[in-house]
């Protein structure tokens, strides 16, 4: 049997958004090798820098690919863009053969055809007017300055029919299809040409793409017959919508993965959250990409849109920061974070993060608290220190300096002093040392600061001067 190899084509026409992603990711935990390809025949969209954006986010996701251009710089192996040659040896076969024709149908004459077909109840296809030109007739468009499409001549009443391994037994009647165009009147290929002709070029065995694509492959299939090339496995997987049941997009909640590595996310909570999406894990706990991969299976795939949801990216994200290793989390803590802790307690910290943080600016936002003079209280946050009185602060003092170190013994001493407890005992507590009254366990806050910060912030609520 031979090896399952699996590709990722994309058009570097824009960041890599979460659809685009996830198909990445499916390909690459499906596939034994795994192919980057860039579909790059758009020249006026197509940039250089999305070409190496695109190859950093998969790189931040985990996802190596086997094949394909190690820089953004184009290459004849894995750039379309430089493969003219090689489509072009195929146009001139598949004209030789008269399997293609040229058309010189303008855009707008298209439109016009296309609207009445539809007005009549009819399925927009190709009439096969140009179909029917002589030689003579090309060569006088030719000669007016007239520039073709080459179109793929479609064999008459004629049945396309393949298993799909999301979808099961697809059919296509050809009669529905019409004859289609496989170069550019600027001498570009099409998409569905050059991306059949180059999965089966490069050795792809199987094909997991949007089901948007659907319509495609009996078209993409039809070329690959006539030519002998070999026929790649097809999975067509649902689409994803957002949280108000449309297609995903920017206005209903899709971000690009460069957008969610600016604001913290993981890549283990990415790759997570987008594994599940149209496709069933047993284990409902955070996996590494190699779990995903051991227990991924197309049977899995949904043929039911998958609906993307923040909460569920959070609820990962939160998985993820938990289950992290020590130095992971240092490096995304950042330098500026990572600046204001001391050495001697970063493993204490990193622990208060796992547990009470879900991205990097929380952390940063603790590690002030903690570790440095920057405390603000809200009004509300004075006023609750402010009514549990100077005699209470005073007997926190107390306490302190007699345990230091050690809260159970503080607390203990301090109920026994002010006759406090509950919310009287840790709410003052909480506002005075951290401003807040929510986050870390007060044990670990006040483990972690330092005495003579934690006794300036106790007095500041017996002496007003302070």
């Amino acid at each position: 049997m031979s090896m399952i190899k699996t590709r990722f084509a994309p058009s570097p026409t824009g960041l890599i958004h979460l659809g685009n992603a996830r198909t990445a990711l499916f390909s690459a935990l499906f596939g034994e090798s795994f192919l980057l390809r860039i579909e790059d025949t758009d020249q006026e969209r197509s940039r250089p820098q999305f070409i190496a954006d695109l190859m950093e986010d998969l790189r931040w996701l985990g996802l190596h690919w086997d094949e394909g251009p190690e820089t953004a710089e184009p290459c004849a192996d894995y750039f379309q863009s430089r493969r003219g040659e090689v489509y072009r040896r195929y146009y001139d076969l598949l004209e030789q053969r008269s399997l293609a024709y040229p058309c010189f149908c303008t855009p707008g004459e298209l439109e016009m055809a296309r609207k009445a077909q539809l007005n009549a109840g009819q399925p927009p296809r190709y009439s096969g007017k140009c179909a029917r030109l002589t030689r003579k007739d090309i060569a006088e468009k030719l000669r007016q300055g007239m520039q073709p499409t080459l179109r793929f001549r479609v064999p008459k009443e004629h049945v396309v029919e393949f298993h799909d391994r999301v979808r099961g037994v697809q059919v296509f009647n050809t009669a529905d299809i019409g004859d289609f165009i496989i170069r550019r009147a600027d001498g570009s290929a099409a998409f569905f040409f050059c991306n059949a002709i180059d999965d089966a070029l490069m050795g792809v065995t199987h094909v997991l793409r949007g089901d948007d694509h659907l319509s495609n492959t009996p078209r993409q299939i039809l070329v690959l017959e006539v030519l002998q090339l070999p026929l790649p496995e097809y999975a067509h997987i649902s689409l994803l919508l957002g949280d108000d049941g449309a297609p995903l997009s920017k206005r209903n909640g899709s971000r690009s993965l460069n957008q969610l590595r600016e604001e913290g996310y993981l890549p283990l909570a990415v790759i997570n959250m987008l594994a599940r999406l149209g496709h069933h894990y047993e284990s409902a706990q955070v996996m590494s990409f190699q779990a995903l991969k051991r227990d991924f299976d197309l049977a899995h795939l949904s043929k039911s849109p998958a609906r993307f949801d923040i909460a569920h990216l959070k609820h990962w994200q939160q998985e993820a920061v938990r289950t992290a290793e020590l130095e992971t989390l240092c490096d995304w803590l950042g330098a500026e974070t990572r600046v204001l802790i001391p050495d001697d307690r970063r493993n204490d910290f990193i622990d208060i993060v796992r547990s009470n943080c879900t991205f990097p600016a929380e952390a940063h936002e603790w590690a002030k608290i903690l570790f440095s003079d920057e405390l603000e209280r809200s009004a509300e946050m004075t006023r609750i220190p402010r009514a549990a009185g100077e005699t209470f602060f005073l007997h926190a003092i107390d306490a302190a300096n007699r345990a230091p170190g050690d809260f159970a013994a503080f607390i203990g001493e301090l109920k026994k002093t002010s006759g406090a407890k509950g919310k009287q005992l840790f709410q003052p507590l909480r506002a005075a040392l951290t401003g807040r009254l929510d986050g870390p366990e007060i044990a670990r806050i006040y483990a972690l600061l330092d005495p003579h910060r934690l006794e300036r912030r106790l007095a500041e609520f017996t002496y007003p001067s302070l």
